[in-house]
């Protein structure tokens, strides 16, 4: 094992067997390994035979670990990063340390693996092409709500992290301030023995939620279809004919600016169009 490397290790998020035999390996082989949360790591160490020391490196406590486990690669040692589940910093612990080991100089490598969002993702039937990801929105309905409504006209799928005690009201949410007819997708308890992968209009995935508690258990991956493109309106002849008069006395971006304000059409689609006009 190369000494002086933080390696960040993906673990399962639910069946065992999607540790690689790479992660294992390196968990296997490194000095030290810096998990979330000891004893539910433990239990997977125990699987895999891995007797590797464990230091619990979680949100309360990363930024003053950082240093010391600097000083442990300056020293010689390689260290593991692991979360409780999935890959270390996607809505995890770890992007403090990590950062702190960049700035001093040292590898960070990453050893891949499972990733509930891109589980998610990939079985969603949603566009693939683009997407954001969010991770958690607010407890409070009032700021999950004003999220939401942020996001509302994002024409690229969107994913998110909901835990089962707040799946039905993130649904109701979705639907009151996306809409009733947006596409869907709820993905809970990925590669476990309850694996559901749901999607259909908003307002169908409430009712399918409400109808059957059990499928409000276990951790869920939400995606939201991407809204439609706004369409532009056509510039029609009374828009020219007003966006003409203009330029023949203003500079094209005040010219489309003021007849924008006048009609209530786009800046940006007058503005090309003045530059058409003016053969520019």
């Amino acid at each position: 094992m190369t000494t002086a490397i933080l390696y960040v290790v993906s673990t399962p998020i639910g069946n065992l067997e999607d540790l690689s035999p790479r992660a294992v390996d390196t968990l296997k082989k490194v000095d030290l390994i810096a998990a979330e949360d000891t004893r539910h790591s433990g239990r997977l160490m125990q699987h895999f035979s891995i007797s590797t020391p464990m230091l619990a490196v979680h949100d309360h406590n990363e930024r003053q670990r950082a240093q010391a486990l600097v000083q442990k690669l300056a020293a010689g040692q390689s260290i593991a990063l692991i979360s409780d589940a999935g890959t270390p910093l996607i809505s995890d612990p770890g992007y403090h340390l990590v950062s702190a080991v960049r700035d001093a100089g040292y590898r960070v490598v990453p050893i891949v693996g499972p990733c509930a969002l891109i589980a998610g993702l990939s079985v969603s039937g949603l566009s693939t092409d683009r997407f954001s990801f969010y991770g958690f929105l607010p407890a409070k309905s009032s700021g999950r709500r004003q999220h939401l409504a942020l996001l509302a006209k994002v024409t690229h799928t969107q994913v998110f992290y909901e835990s089962p005690h707040r799946i039905v009201a993130m649904v109701d949410d979705i639907v009151s301030v996306i809409g009733p007819d947006r596409q869907l997708v709820l993905a809970r308890e990925l590669t476990k023995t309850f694996e559901t992968v749901y999607g259909a209009p908003a307002s169908k995935v409430q009712a399918w939620l409400s109808a059957d508690h059990n499928q409000q258990k276990g951790e869920f991956v939400v995606l939201i279809e991407g809204a439609e493109p706004e369409q532009l309106q056509d510039i029609g002849p009374e828009e020219e004919r007003m966006l003409t008069l203009l330029l023949a006395e203003l500079p094209i971006k005040k010219a489309a600016a003021i007849t924008a304000a006048i009609t209530g059409h786009k800046k940006k689609a007058l503005y090309d169009r003045a530059l058409e006009l003016q053969g520019k």
